[in-house]
């Protein structure tokens, strides 16, 4: 196809046809988030001459040792993002605590965001990305950061692969821009994503099988089981210990991603964060017409007790999110 029939990530937001648009100032926001995750694309593909590869001898609020292209992702994430005039604050993994750029006002804009997912893949040179959810300021409690994945206005994810896409939701579908490095835009390629409601491929860090509760350990032996098991059908299993990826592949292709509570993460509440990973990818996949559950509720309806707790999560393919569901509430009666 013609260059001249994918309208750039710009075009595609302040719909050309005539047809009313979003705010203007979420656009420019939007906007500014695309211009970053092309730098840290460019950071990613560059880092080994560029001395950014390896730890940055730092652990972050997580626990967990920081990557230099950590740090310089979340960087790049504040130098390009906190330009927008009603973005209020930003919510990092990388940061303990909340980043406020003004004094917040209802209808401001809040950012969280995960610069660089999966960083531990840098170093074989597997697909990273980044993260970023959108909410807006409240009239009652401005300084309250703790909204329900509901609340959203804005969730997305770039990947940073063989080429460098960001997808997109705005609460009516999903769509993908690839990046065209010869004009500088991100393009429409992949507009109207969905997720078949049925699938065969799950993916889950089978490493950690012994830690399992016993649903998701009774899900994946049926699983592993095939035709001959209960299930009645032969599944793939796929981990690339990147949530983006995984996440990009479903939307591709279906299936379904786990990483659920165990008994070595339950103290925290599961390993993956819910404000700017588990909330922006349940958006993405609920708008693609997937489910993202905990194993007991829609993780959009969790209620936030902290910017960075922890949640379980189960999403995908609609289908086979409801059967770990319902292995959850035989097994456990919830």
């Amino acid at each position: 196809m013609s260059d001249r029939y994918l309208p750039s990530l710009r075009q595609f937001l302040t719909h050309p046809s005539g047809t009313e648009g979003p705010d203007p100032e979420l656009v420019f926001l939007i906007e500014d988030i695309a211009s970053a995750c092309r730098a840290i694309g460019n950071q990613v593909r560059y880092a080994v001459f560029d001395g950014l590869t390896g730890t940055a001898g730092e652990v972050n609020v997580q626990g967990e040792a920081q990557k230099k292209l950590d740090v310089a992702a979340d960087e790049t994430f504040e130098r390009i993002c906190a330009s927008s005039r009603r973005l209020a604050a930003l919510v990092s993994e990388e940061r303990e605590e909340i980043t406020w750029l003004k004094e917040p006002e209802a209808g401001d804009f809040l950012l969280f965001y995960d610069p660089l997912d999966g960083s531990s893949n840098l170093d074989v040179n597997l697909s990273v990305g980044s993260i970023f959810s959108i909410c807006q300021v409240d009239s009652e409690n401005a300084s309250d950061v703790l909204k329900p994945g509901t609340r959203q206005i804005c969730a997305g994810y770039a990947i940073y692969g063989p080429s460098a896409m960001l997808v997109l939701t705005t609460g009516a579908g999903v769509n993908g821009f690839s990046y065209d490095d010869r004009t500088g835009d991100f393009r429409l390629t992949h507009p109207g994503l969905t997720i078949p409601a049925e699938t065969s491929e799950f993916a889950i860090n089978a490493s950690r099988y012994h830690h399992w509760d016993e649903p998701v350990r009774a899900y994946v032996d049926d699983c592993l089981a095939g035709r001959r098991g209960p299930r009645g059908r032969d599944f793939n299993m796929r981990w690339t210990a990147s949530m983006v990826a995984d996440v990009h592949r479903i939307l591709m292709r279906g299936g379904v991603f786990l990483y659920p509570v165990d008994a070595a993460n339950r103290d925290t509440g599961g390993k993956l964060r819910l404000l700017y990973e588990a909330n922006p990818m349940a958006l993405i996949v609920e708008n693609a017409g997937g489910a993202a559950t905990s194993g007991r509720n829609r993780i959009l309806d969790e209620p936030p007790t902290s910017h960075h707790q922890r949640i379980a999560v189960m999403l995908g393919s609609r289908d086979e999110v409801a059967q770990l569901e319902d292995y959850h509430r035989r097994m456990t009666g919830n």
